[in-house]
């Protein structure tokens, strides 16, 4: 099983204005937040807290960025672009379950301690959520990969 890891060099493939987009969309997703939260109370905008203020405009990133890079190698690149978007999204919803995962042990705990301890209680149950999400995700995946590949071995092909 590979580690979860950072990769900084791909801060490089992003253009100047790919990064504005982002910010633009995350600026604003956390405005309507603010707006929703002053209009409606804490607990409705919190529920907009967990909108991942980003994920469109990073999918679209990320395709585009595959794409280029597979054409600079002299392929289409379409289906990894699809694939890379793909993996982005799953990742998205790994994410939102720890951010689900924050807010409900935040919930709980600043009822019965300080605002401090709540908050390291809360970012510990989102990394635990996070990484156990995300492990099993990676173990599903590498079963079902190892049933599909029992399993091509033993059917005969009828034509």
């Amino acid at each position: 099983m590979s580690p979860i890891r950072f990769s900084p060099s791909s801060l490089k493939e992003g253009r100047w204005y790919e990064y504005m987009v982002r910010f633009a969309l995350g600026g604003a997703a956390t405005v309507f937040t603010g707006l929703v939260s002053s209009r409606y109370g804490a607990v409705v905008g919190g529920v907009f807290l967990a909108l991942p203020a980003i994920f469109c405009a990073s999918a679209t990133l990320i395709e585009k960025h595959e794409i280029r890079r597979k054409r600079k190698a002299g392929l289409a690149g379409e289906r990894r672009g699809q694939m890379a978007a793909a993996v982005d999204a799953a990742g998205a919803a790994l994410g939102a379950l720890g951010m689900l995962a924050f807010a409900v042990g935040f919930a709980m705990l600043v009822l019965r301690s300080n605002i401090l301890a709540a908050f390291v209680g809360a970012s510990l149950a989102w990394l635990i959520i996070a990484v156990l999400a995300w492990y099993v995700r990676r173990k599903m995946r590498s079963m079902r990969t190892v049933q599909q590949n029992s399993g091509s071995g033993s059917r005969t092909r009828q034509d």
